[in-house]
């Protein structure tokens, strides 16, 4: 039996959303077949007002056991470090963050605003949002660089917006069953089962990746998404196109450009103006991010020549 208390900050529910539809567990295996018992969720726990204070009061006094403490959206530390923007239970929320992570068992953070700060912690930052222990790619954010839970591992890091359900299910199983020190996370305290490899693996365009062969946006199989309209697949670490949504598709099988959402960037160039579904380029035809493990020089000089071949020539001709 593992106990679970789930709480939110600043977030717009779309990662219960997510995870209420899990299929590799589903919620109810999850209950049923592994022994995880929610203490209370904000959209599904049974309890309300002062019965939710008590519990979590009792679980910081130590009467209530609480293995794991996942946490969906951004600490809101403002305004002034006071946490006043994001008030639960007659308390910042913020604080209760701080006292319930001192006695879990492990901590989650599940999606972009609790991982790295997402959205909310875009500039100017008027919340002063910032996320469990990242806030973008600096190590720290609101529990400390330092911070390991009683089970002696960082904030683990389900990043996503939202994070894919079986990413969470599965993580929550891991932990549930005794198997969490079997899965290792990387640099981001990210999962690597689910965030080693990039999302362009298993995307139907790799070939016309590899042959520098541009698409547009909505036509799909015509071409790759990356040069014209920002498609970060190839830099974005995400088991998109191996764990399907829905186990049917995922944004570049729908030739949709992946956002970057699992990286700790997100929402990448802080949403300037124009630079949504638009790759952004120096001089107007040098891409200011290339794939990863490419120079610029080099990505730049294998597009000039593979865009000249006979073989993509065919190709295009084929894709008309």
């Amino acid at each position: 039996m593992a106990n679970v208390l789930w709480l939110q900050g600043g977030a717009c529910s779309g990662n219960t959303m997510s995870f209420l539809n899990a299929q590799e567990p589903t919620v109810v295996e999850l209950v049923v077949d592994f022994g995880v018992n929610i203490l209370w969720h904000p959209s599904i726990g049974m309890e309300i007002g002062h019965q939710v204070t008590h519990l979590m009061q009792d679980i910081i006094a130590g009467k209530v056991q609480m293995d794991i403490l996942v946490f969906e959206g951004s600490i809101i530390e403002g305004p002034n470090g006071t946490g006043t923007m994001n008030y639960f239970c007659e308390r910042p929320m913020k604080d209760w963050v701080k006292e319930l992570s001192a006695v879990a068992g492990f901590v989650v953070a599940i999606g972009d605003c609790a991982t790295y700060g997402g959205i909310p912690a875009v500039a100017p930052n008027p919340s002063e949002s910032t996320g469990m222990q990242f806030l973008k790619k600096q190590k720290g954010g609101f529990l400390g660089a330092d911070f390991v839970s009683k089970g002696g591992l960082p904030v683990i890091n389900i990043p996503g917006c939202p994070a894919h359900p079986d990413w969470i299910s599965q993580i929550l199983v891991a932990i549930a069953t005794g198997r969490i020190g079997d899965v290792k996370i990387d640099d981001f305290h990210r999962p690597q089962t689910f965030f080693t490899d990039f999302v362009q693996t298993g995307c139907p365009n790799v070939s016309n990746f590899a042959q520098k062969i541009d698409g547009g946006f909505g036509k799909r199989g015509n071409g790759c998404l990356f040069y014209e309209v920002g498609c970060r697949g190839p830099m974005t670490r995400a088991s998109c196109n191996r764990i399907l949504w829905n186990r049917t598709s995922s944004k570049t099988r729908a030739n949709h450009p992946c956002l970057g959402c699992t990286e700790p960037g997100f929402p990448h160039n802080d949403l300037v103006k124009g630079s949504v579904f638009k790759t952004m380029k120096y001089l107007g035809f040098i891409p200011k991010e290339v794939p990863h493990g490419e120079s610029k020089i080099g990505y730049m000089m294998k597009a000039g020549v593979a865009k000249i071949l006979p073989t993509n020539h065919a190709v295009m001709e084929g894709n008309k």
